[in-house]
Order: structure tokens, then sequence, then C-alpha cells
């Protein structure tokens, strides 16, 4: 794809539009069809608009991500299918519009998916033997080692926001600078062995990674500056290996062939973006929601529902990511009862917004956030299968002190009632711009 790769973003659309020409009631094709896909808005001006638009065409809806056509799983069950479907491959070179040279490092969502050597863009054995140490870092017991370091951030962080609504009592608070987006920042860089002092680099360089605002040479350049960044602090720990995730990447050695610097690299830079951006959008969208229903909140703070509950019913309802990319078939691939097909070489993403939507898993209310939702509440906000996300239970940890320890600091913590909440300009993740919030102290 050739062009200026900002010519999407640069003229807002209708969330979940199809293009012009093609309405089905003039005898056309159905919109989320091979000849008429949904243009997903670049802007992420309405969430709840292409949600909807995705579960009408559903279970497999033909989307434009941005200049690409690609298909899209709005299901909870076709997705649990497709997920542990091994036709469906994370290498770049079998999609036909790479190999054709309709797409190139010219489209905004290159970086995420042809993202170098990692566990989270290869296959098959090759992808256990880059994701074991990872996993081993990672499991319960560990995780709980890490829950100190989780608290005392928290409390830092909690602490700043006291003071500074001490200093201007009538000011409101933006939850997201102030609380939700250093904490994960922190630990995950903590857990990699990321100097500190690089925090708020992370932050600018990830926040102009994401954004489809940011003219594709600026991203590109990021990206450099990203891999030059990691590359040298592999360099570092391989000469002076510390007790961090990354150390222990660097001296894995599973099944006699060490990671190289390059797979070391992707591994920790894939870690620190996803290690992130997942835990401050699960943070905002539980706060944003327990505020404006003061019942469910009322349930969690009398105890009548643990915050674990709110964690698996924000997760579900307000998915940190929206549309992740991407999945290529090897062969064709029968979706539902209707007759789709996905045909060798096509991209497949997968909506999980609109999965965990789904009205066929979670009921005809599955747009009400409930934290007493009567069935198991079982989402994929995570992914599934081979794939899952390494640092779920890392986000889940972060949340699980973060929540309480916010509400029992700030009893009286309210909404700004004028301020509207909008989403960043990011296709990959549901992203709110800020939460102004007021503490009600002082």
């Amino acid at each position: 794809m050739n062009g200026d790769a900002q010519s999407p973003a640069s003229e807002p659309r209708t969330a979940g539009a199809a293009p012009a020409g093609c309405p089905a009631a003039d005898g056309g094709d159905a919109p989320g069809t091979a000849g008429c896909p949904l243009t997903i808005d670049p802007l992420v001006g309405s969430l709840a608009a292409e949600t909807e638009a995705l579960r009408t065409a559903g279970p497999l809806a033909r989307i434009d991500l941005m200049g690409a056509e690609v298909w899209t799983v709005t299901t909870h069950a076709e997705a649990r299918r497709l997920l542990t479907d091994t036709r469906l491959v994370k290498d770049i070179t079998r999609w036909n519009l790479w190999r054709d040279g309709e797409i190139d490092e010219n489209w905004p969502l290159i970086g995420m998916v042809d993202a170098g050597r990692s566990m989270f863009t290869v296959d098959g054995a090759e992808h256990r033997r880059l994701r074991v140490k990872t996993a081993q870092a990672l499991t319960p017991r560990r995780l709980e080692e890490l829950r100190p370091v989780v608290e005392r951030v928290t409390a830092r962080l909690l602490d700043a926001m006291a003071s500074d609504a001490a200093e201007a009592p009538d000011e409101p608070i933006d939850l997201k600078s102030a609380f939700a987006q250093p904490l994960p920042m922190s630990v995950v860089c903590s857990l990699m062995g990321v100097d500190p002092a690089l925090e708020p680099r992370l932050h600018h360089l990830y926040e102009a990674f994401f954004s489809t605002l940011t003219p594709q040479q600026e991203r590109l350049a990021v990206l450099r500056e990203l891999d030059e960044l990691y590359h040298d602090m592999v360099r570092h720990k391989t000469a002076s290996p510390g007790d961090d995730l990354t150390s222990a990447l660097i001296l894995a050695d599973e099944g006699g062939e060490p990671l190289t610097a390059e797979e070391v690299r992707g591994n920790l830079e894939a870690m620190v973006a996803a290690g992130h951006e997942t835990t401050v959008t699960l943070i905002l969208c539980a706060v944003r929601a327990l505020l404006t229903h003061p019942d469910q909140l009322r349930l969690v703070l009398d105890g009548q529902v643990g915050w674990d509950a709110v964690i698996e019913e924000t997760l579900r309802w307000e998915s940190p990511s929206t549309h992740l990319l991407l999945r290529f078939a090897t062969s064709d691939i029968e979706v539902g009862t209707g007759g789709a097909v996905i045909r060798e070489g096509e991209g497949v993403a997968m909506s999980y917004r609109a999965i965990g939507r789904d009205r066929a898993q979670h009921g005809q209310d599955a747009d009400r956030f409930d934290v007493r939702r009567p069935a198991p509440i079982r989402h994929l906000a995570f992914g599934h299968g081979p794939h899952i996300c390494p640092g779920a239970g890392l986000s889940r940890l972060e949340a699980s002190v973060a929540l309480p320890a916010l509400f029992e600091r700030f009893p009286a913590l309210s909404a700004v009632a004028a301020a509207e909440t909008r989403h960043r300009p990011v296709l990959t993740q549901n992203e709110l711009e800020c939460l102004p919030v007021r503490l009600g102290v002082g």
C-alpha cells in the first residue's frame, strides 16, 4: 500500500459504515461481506455503533482496516474455535496482500504484524520454545512474589494523587495519567529489568506508535528507536545479568538451543508493550463502569461481590483489545453455518469487544455491566489457545491491587459529570483519552 499513510485517518468515518455503492437494500452485497466491507473508524468515534454493526454482520465480517480488507470474527464460539485452528498462523509471508505488494511498511498497522521475531509472531514448536521462559516467570507463585512491587507502586501513586488534591481540591485529576497509566508501566518495567528512568520516554513512544494520527514515517522512526533501546538493553543484560525476566530469557537454554539476541529483544519489546496497555484500559474501564453504575459499586463496597468479579465483568464488557491483529489462513477455512469461507492467504482479526458482547454467549443483556452476572463469566479478552496472553495473570494482579486500594483511599471518588470521555484514535486498544475524577478529599 503506497501513498500518504495518514489518509485513512484524515477524514472521520461513521463507525462500522459500509462504503457507498453497496447497500443491500438496493440489491447489492450486505455490509460486512466480501463485496461490501465495513469500515473500521480509525478515529474510534463510536465503539457502540461499530460493535452493533459487527454483531449484525457476524460471525465472520469483512472489514476495511485502514486500507487493508480482512475478515474479523465477532462471536465467542467461532473465536474460540479459530484461535486454536493451526491453519491460521502469524507468519506475515502467508498474507496475500503482503505477497502481492498491496501492503508494505507504509501501512499504519504494519508494526502490529511485522514486529520481528518473538513468541507473538511465530507458531508451533518455535512459539513454545520462545514462550516457555516467560510462562515460567509468570506462574501464580511468581506473580504473588510481584505483589509487593504492585502494592508499593500503587501506594506511591495514590500518595501523589492525594498531595495534588490537597493543593488544588477543586481541580479534577486525570485518573489515567496520574494512576492507571504509570502503574502498569512501572510494574512491567520492574519485571523486565527496564531502567525506571526510561518510563516517561516509553510512554511517549508507545502513544505515538499506537495512535492512528501519527504520520507513518514518524511511526517507523518510533519503531527504530524502540528497537535500538531494547537492543542496547539486551546487550547490557547479557554482559551483566540481573534478577529480571530479560536476564532469564538471555540465560535460557531450552532444548539445547538458547534464544538469540533478536528473540530476546522481540520478547522484551512485546511484553513491555502488551504488558502495560491492557492493564491501563482494564483499570480505567473498571473505574468508569463502577462510577457510572453506583448500584454495582455499592455491591462491591458492601462486600456482596468480590473485586475479582468486577475485573472479569469489565474484561468481558469493555475488552482491553478491540480488533487484535492478525492471523493468516494457510488453507480455506469454513466458518459458521452460512457458508462463509476464509480463503487461503486472507487475513483474520478478532473483534474482541464484539465477542465480549456476544448475546449467544452472554445473554440478551450482554450490553449491560453486571458484576453479579448469573452465568459463569467466560470471556476471551486475553485470547485463547496457544497465543493466549502470557501477561493475563499480571494484569489481573495489578487490577486486584489497584482497584480496592483506590476506592479505599478515596471513598468519595466521583466522575466529573460534565467531562466527555473520548477514546484515543487507537484501532487495536479500547483506550480512553482520559478519565477526569474528583477524589472527594480536602
